[in-house]
């Protein structure tokens, strides 16, 4: 009876702790709700850092599988806002870098995820009354480390991309409507986009290399841009970051190579990113991760494999991926 009452009084204890941390969350996040976007001068800066090792050993294993493997995931996402007055300063970071290895190919470490992905807006709201500003947005996406050919015998002659090659620049004025800090749209009839690569990588096919022609180093494009942020705090445990580009190239049109097409396009292959992530913490510096990232550009090759069980989303590329383990939120 004893065990029991003390059982009883250990659940009710955890179930008030956790009611309490739940009305807190909602007191904080209804009087952030009341400052969304008044004039003022404050910084609002948030961030996650997640990191998950993943490892297994088989042996005389009746059902197959890999020997020896093991995979390693990181991801940072941060937001820093400034805002003074009727003008705004948004920044945001995305990077992540996964790498997995296997008995099989002599643990040599392949890439699961290698991404650079930075944001900053500056904006000045049009009128107090209203949620919207005249903005000009600066994104730059690049990667940590090479990448290679692995169907290559001699498969570390042959990378494919590097750091800052290729390496996209983007620069848009435009108007943003925004509500605090969870969300946010942007859009820019006249956004300029650069793409740097190497001559190593555009000499390599006749078409060239991530949208630069063969033997150049540089293109520009000039189009239509829209890009939409959500951060939501659903519970206090419970989170979703979710993201969406897309853009359009004005002067996109078919390339041709000594009189011969090579590639086909125009302003209707629409490039775009949808991002999402989903995020549950447990034991304050634990959680499970859920993301799901999709991109559609013409621009990087597209192979087509009869063995590959997704080969009916074409040129999309798409990636998923679950992780369990140590997470920090600040």
């Amino acid at each position: 009876m004893k065990k029991i009452l003390l059982l009883a009084t250990l659940s009710g204890g955890i179930f008030l702790s956790r009611a309490q941390e739940y009305k807190n969350f909602e007191t904080l996040k209804a009087k952030d709700d009341k400052t969304d976007n008044i004039d003022t001068v404050a910084t609002v800066y948030s961030g996650v850092f997640s990191i998950g090792i993943n490892q297994g050993m088989l042996h005389n294993w009746a059902a197959g599988g890999e020997l020896i493997s093991a995979n390693i995931n990181a991801l940072f996402q941060g937001t820093y806002i400034r805002y003074n007055g009727r003008s705004i300063w948004t920044n945001n970071l995305d990077m992540a870098f996964g790498q997995f290895y296997a008995y099989s190919n002599g643990f040599i470490p392949r890439k699961t995820d290698d991404r650079i992905d930075l944001t900053s807006k500056y904006g000045y709201r049009i009128n107090t009354e209203k949620d919207f500003y005249f903005t000009v947005l600066f994104n730059a996406k690049t990667q940590f480390a090479d990448a290679y050919d692995y169907e290559m015998p001699d498969w570390e002659n042959h990378p494919i991309s590097s750091p800052f090659s290729p390496l996209y620049l983007t620069l848009a004025p435009g108007v943003e409507y925004r509500r605090g800090s969870e969300f946010s749209v942007f859009f820019s009839p006249a956004a300029m986009r650069g793409t740097f690569a190497s001559t190593k990588y555009t000499t390599m096919n006749p078409e060239g290399a991530f949208g630069v022609a063969y033997d150049k180093i540089f293109r520009f494009e000039i189009g239509a841009y829209l890009t939409a942020r959500y951060k939501k705090d659903i519970t206090p445990h419970f989170s979703y970051n979710g993201r969406f580009d897309a853009f359009s190239n004005y002067l996109a049109k078919d390339t041709y190579l000594d009189g011969v097409l090579v590639k086909e396009d125009n302003p209707g292959n629409i490039d775009i990113l949808w991002d999402n992530n989903f995020s549950y913490n447990f034991l304050k510096y634990f959680s499970v991760n859920f993301g799901l990232l999709g991109i559609y550009d013409n621009d990087l090759p597209y192979m087509k494999n009869e063995d590959d069980p997704t080969r009916g989303l074409g040129w999309w590329q798409v990636k998923q991926y679950l992780n369990v383990g140590f997470n920090y939120k600040f």
